[in-house]
């Protein structure tokens, strides 16, 4: 006698409702299924062992057998049986495993649309990679998940973020070839390593290896117009189990990364961009400093008539111009023309403000204060490489007399009461292109009142798009014509006139106009 099992666990539930259904077609029909030592186990009923008639049912663990009809016809009614019950089990596996796969999809999807909410929610490039990267590692079994972004200035791969577990955590240089990371870059494409498997690069013997459980994919950027580049690398490290990573897991990752990838892009935009406002915030501070460097013109009216302008080529330049007070009426007066702009010749043009101020205050002959003013900034210049043109003069009304002293500044002019422009010309060469002890002076007439000291910077001259010489000329006669007007009515209407060329490369513009 044998004991009836009291349930089918390997018969689907769908495949009984048949049988219940055949069943009571074919009255008495008998089923066994077959037990874990390879015997068979009555169901539902069934306490006898299977007879002859009996007939196995195609892929399932059954046998059937139709009593009380000829043996053929038994047998033929059992196995159409069989052959239905074995198609219902087959389409019940199928229902089942694809039941499992649109689990797994949604899964997928969730994850990935939980991402994309992730992404938008978040501005933070490290925050929301910490966060992701907690989602992923939690729905793969990673032990640790890391986000490489790639810095393309220094050509390296930096850990923009980490989750789980110890792992390495400086730069990884993009040209190593034992890197796997690296090689994932640089190749756009993934590797998956089996637990146990290593992995080792032909082009580095006794390099990096990688235990198993491994999956690396690169992430990816593609532009709205060009091919796509890789912008960094995600790692999943120590899967639990004795299962690896699969071709589905690389998969899903390789979807993320491509949403990874648009953040990083966008991320490293918003950088650059608060960058470029930041730079762009330091330059207009930088300029609004500099001009502070010049002296207010308004604080010489009641001493002198005054009008002067300089025009940085770009933030910050190399022009300038400066005024001093000197004791017995007299008037120092100062321009010069570092031979580059920007940041470098700012510095320049500040120290030598400053270098010119200490020694004019004390009331040095102009020769003096250049040979001075030389010895303060001549190591700056040879550092920099550039050279500087400088014209000093004191205007001494009482005396009747101009003296300067000119470092190669060649557009220095006294214009005289009738329109005749004089050459104040250069005493000795620029500053940083010979080493000197001794600096020239001259002194010319000046008539108090009636005589304008014309100076200006070749950027000027050479914005009039007339070649040098002619530009100088059309400056020097447009101020001689008009001589009788005011200086600052002169500056006006000598920038204006400089203004009207087009196609000029920009340098900066200097222009000082002085009546005393």
């Amino acid at each position: 006698m044998i004991t009836a099992a009291p349930s089918v666990p390997r018969l689907p539930a769908s495949a009984r409702e048949v049988l219940g259904d055949l069943r009571r077609a074919w009255d008495g029909v008998r089923v066994w299924q077959r037990d874990g030592a390879g015997g068979w186990v009555g169901v539902e009923g069934t306490d006898e062992l299977p007879g002859d008639g009996a007939v196995d049912v195609p892929g399932v663990p059954l046998r059937l057998e139709i009593p009380g009809a000829p043996d053929d016809e038994a047998r033929g009614a059992a196995r159409f049986l069989g052959a239905t019950l074995a198609r219902v089990a087959r389409h019940d596996d199928e229902m089942r495993s694809f039941s499992r796969e649109i689990a797994e999809r949604y899964e997928e999807i969730t994850l990935l649309y939980s991402i994309s909410e992730i992404l938008g929610s978040i501005i933070s490039l490290e925050e929301a990679s910490r966060t992701i990267l907690e989602e992923v590692a939690g729905i793969l079994g990673a032990s640790r998940a890391s986000l490489w972004v790639h810095d393309g200035d220094r050509r390296r791969l930096y850990l923009a973020a980490v989750e789980g577990g110890e792992g390495q955590t400086h730069p990884i240089d993009v040209d190593d070839p034992c890197s796997i990371t690296a090689a994932v870059f640089r190749e756009g494409r993934a590797v998956i390593l089996a637990p146990g498997e290593e992995y080792q690069r032909d082009d580095c013997p006794g390099g990096e290896r990688q235990r198993g459980s491994f999956l690396s994919v690169p992430v990816s950027y593609t532009p709205p117009e060009g091919e796509a580049r890789a912008v960094g690398v995600i790692n999943l490290i120590g899967r639990g189990g004795a299962d690896g990573f699969s071709a589905g897991d690389m998969k899903l990752l390789s979807a993320i990364a491509s949403q990874i990838g648009a953040a990083v892009e966008n991320n490293r935009l918003i950088e650059e961009s608060l960058r470029q406002e930041r730079l762009v915030r330091e330059l207009e501070l930088a300029h609004d400093l500099q001009l502070k460097l010049l002296p207010p013109l308004e604080q010489f009216a009641d001493y002198a008539q005054v009008g002067g302008r300089c025009v940085p080529a770009e933030s910050v330049g190399g022009d300038f111009y400066h005024l001093f007070r000197l004791p017995n009426g007299r008037l120092g007066v100062l321009i010069g023309d570092v031979s580059s702009h920007g940041f470098g010749a700012a510095l320049i043009m500040a120290l030598t403000i400053s270098a010119v101020a200490i020694h004019a205050s004390e009331g040095d002959a102009p020769s003096h204060v250049l040979h001075r003013t030389h010895r303060a900034v001549i190591d700056e210049l040879e550092n920099t490489e550039m050279y500087l043109t400088l014209f000093y003069c004191v205007i001494d009304p009482a005396a009747g007399t101009l003296a300067y002293s000119n470092a190669g500044h060649s557009h220095a002019f006294r214009i005289t009461a009738d329109g005749q422009p004089q050459r104040l010309d250069a005493t000795d060469p620029p500053f940083g292109i010979v080493d000197r002890d001794t600096y020239g002076e001259e002194t010319v007439a000046w008539t108090t009142g009636e005589d304008l000291l014309f100076l200006f910077t070749d950027g000027l001259s050479d914005a009039l798009d007339a070649g040098e010489v002619e530009g100088e000329r059309v400056l020097v006669d447009e101020a001689a014509r008009l001589r009788a007007d005011d200086p600052a009515s002169i500056i006006e209407r000598l920038f204006v006139r400089a203004g009207e060329a087009t196609h000029v490369p920009p340098d900066d513009r200097t222009a000082l106009v002085v009546r005393f």
